[in-house]
């Protein structure tokens, strides 16, 4: 079923609970192109619940980003919860919760307003060799205006490209730096031990989901530059090759703002948001200063994209 096609199931069903549960899980499409709410659910209670899991797993391949609110839950069963869809990793630069390891604390207040690496499109830990299977994100404490978050079907993305532009980056790869974005502002002497740390990893331009089998635009925030793409097919001259490769790279890179692909969602107290990496991007909103935006996110360990 492509992405088109699914916009006519907008009147999704709601999905039965299991295991003898009365009542059911309500989902609620947001977009034609991306993201559900799911209504009378406790992640708490799903944490401890393969059944329940296993509903919430085939929403989210779906939907490829599910909300719910008013989720009350402790730190453990956040992390029990995520750990379901499999390990979960801290992150070499933004801090974790001591106690509960892979759970990353994301504090955005008037002290941190230089601090801009969430306000771009951008798909989590491209740089890593194996970029992240997905998160569960909570908002511990919200703005009362502003401060909302944006999520990108790249699936989407790729099945509308132009058939010529698909032609011509299918085999392409590309490298991804946390050098040249977390590492940027740092003395150069600890920006170079980050890369020794996480040389930049070279990811397909155009990946295909290990569960879905969708071709997803996989190129973001942390993409540096092609590796592949000086070629005789490609470059007659030096001037076909550069800025050549460098517009058609801020081209697929664009390709995450058009608005018919993105669902838009506020942030409150409480507030989930669960998505998979594999085939989104997504922006955290930098808007509501001086107020302050507390976010509890684990990440889930992902597999060599292909």
């Amino acid at each position: 079923m492509t992405q088109d096609t699914l916009a006519a199931g907008l009147s999704a069903p709601a999905v039965r609970r299991r295991g003898g549960r009365s009542g059911s899980i309500k989902v609620e499409p947001l977009t034609c192109a991306i993201g559900a709410e799911l209504v009378d659910l406790d992640l708490g209670e799903a944490a401890h619940d393969a059944d329940l899991f296993a509903e919430i797993h085939a929403l989210l391949l779906k939907h490829k980003v599910l909300f719910l609110n008013d989720q009350d839950f402790t730190r453990a069963e956040h992390v029990a919860f995520a750990r379901r869809f499999g390990p979960l990793e801290d992150h070499p630069v933004v801090g974790s919760d001591p106690d509960h390891p892979g759970l990353v604390l994301i504090h955005k207040g008037p002290e941190s307003r230089a601090e801009q690496y969430e306000n771009a499109y951008h798909c989590d830990t491209t740089w890593r060799e194996c970029p992240q299977f997905g998160a569960v994100l909570r908002c511990t404490e919200a703005p009362a205006v502003g401060g909302d978050m944006i999520w990108v079907n790249m699936a989407l993305a790729y099945e509308r490209l132009p058939e010529h532009v698909k032609a011509q980056i299918d085999g392409l790869r590309a490298r991804h730096s946390i050098e040249a974005t977390f590492g940027a502002a740092m003395p150069i002497e600890k920006r170079l031990a980050l890369k020794a740390q996480y040389p930049d990893p070279e990811h397909p331009v155009v990946r295909t989901h290990p569960e879905t089998g969708e071709k997803v635009l996989f190129v973001n925030a942390f993409t540096t530059h092609f590796t592949n793409f000086h070629t005789p097919a490609n470059v007659r001259f030096g001037q076909d090759f550069a800025p050549g490769a460098s517009q058609l790279l801020n081209y697929l890179v664009s390709q995450a703002y058009v608005p018919e692909y993105q669902v838009r969602w506020r942030l409150r107290k409480n507030s989930v948001a669960i998505w998979d990496n594999r085939a989104t991007q997504h922006y955290a909103v930098q808007d509501f200063w001086p107020a302050v935006r507390n976010l509890e996110r684990a990440g889930i360990i992902g597999d060599r994209p292909v």
